[in-house]
């Protein structure tokens, strides 16, 4: 370290230190930054003392004010579900169609439905309430158990064959293979797909067609067009929920997958249900 001296230059006192010939001036720092550096000083000391701010085992200094952001926020809470209350107690005592045909209290439920689904039901129908491989699309206007505020709702509070619910909504198909020939279940598979397009095997479509008249029919309807007071999904339309192509649809009819949704009613409450009933509706596939 090199000795102090007076800058030959600036006329400026050096610090003594010195990096391959160079100097440090001794500058002094500006007044005003030196009187905001000492009112930081006191501004946190005074901060510690108002607010929480030193750690402990178990916490931290409350402050003398007590604040604490957590009570902020139950604070926040609170004013918005007083707020939200009008609204939600009419929710609670009207039935679904008369919710839905109050202008304000539709919109508020479709707010409060499309917050509730993002939360609870994007996970298996999407972001959008697109669907996908065995999730149904929500959009649209195919609908297994109807479309209809009513029996949407139905469907959400009581869940679609869960075993929490003896309300629950109940399909099942049979797995086919132990009751047909491999080559009754290719058949069938050939007539279902010509319905909605053109089948590969248009040899097995008129014999297909038999098949399903003897065991599909009952379920499906002699037309295809399904039967929401089963479940049983429109075999005529384009619109396929687990599977499609005659391979696809001949391992379905062969060994069926079911899926299972929840009954939401006991999770959620019944004004949440009305509210993402209303929403589901407003996708634009409600009837």
């Amino acid at each position: 370290m090199a000795d102090k001296h007076i800058d030959e230059i600036s006329g400026v006192e050096t610090t003594g230190h010195e990096w391959d010939g160079i100097r440090e001036l001794n500058n002094p720092l500006p007044r005003w930054w030196v009187l905001v550096f000492y009112a930081c000083i006191v501004w946190a000391l005074g901060y510690t003392i108002f607010y929480p701010a030193w750690p402990l085992i178990h916490g931290a200094t409350p402050g003398v004010l007590g604040y604490s952001t957590r009570g902020e926020l139950a604070g926040d809470m609170a004013e918005a579900r007083a707020a939200q209350a009008v609204f939600v107690d009419k929710i609670a005592a009207m039935p679904i169609d008369a919710v839905a045909a109050d202008r304000d209290l539709n919109t508020f439920a479709i707010a409060a439905g499309a917050a509730a689904f993002k939360v609870n039901c994007t996970p298996c129908h999407g972001s959008g309430a697109e669907g996908g491989q065995g999730y149904p699309n929500l959009n649209d206007d195919d609908w297994l158990w109807g479309g209809t505020l009513d029996q949407i709702q139905t469907t959400v509070l009581h869940g679609i064959r869960a075993p929490d619910d003896e309300d629950t909504r109940i399909s099942e198909m049979p797995a086919f293979a132990d009751i047909l020939e491999p080559e009754q279940i290719r058949q069938v598979a050939a007539y279902v797909v010509s319905l909605s397009g053109t089948s590969a095997h248009p040899e097995m479509v008129e014999p297909g067609a038999q098949v399903f008249a003897e065991n599909c029919a009952a379920c499906h309807g002699e037309d295809a067009k399904g039967n929401r007071e089963l479940g049983a999904p429109d075999l005529a339309d384009a619109i396929w929920l687990k599977v499609q192509g005659e391979a696809g649809i001949a391992a379905q009819v062969s060994h069926p997958r079911h899926g299972v949704m929840p009954a939401w009613g006991s999770r959620l409450g019944e004004t949440t249900v009305k509210e993402l009933s209303i929403y589901v509706h407003s996708l634009g596939g409600g009837e």
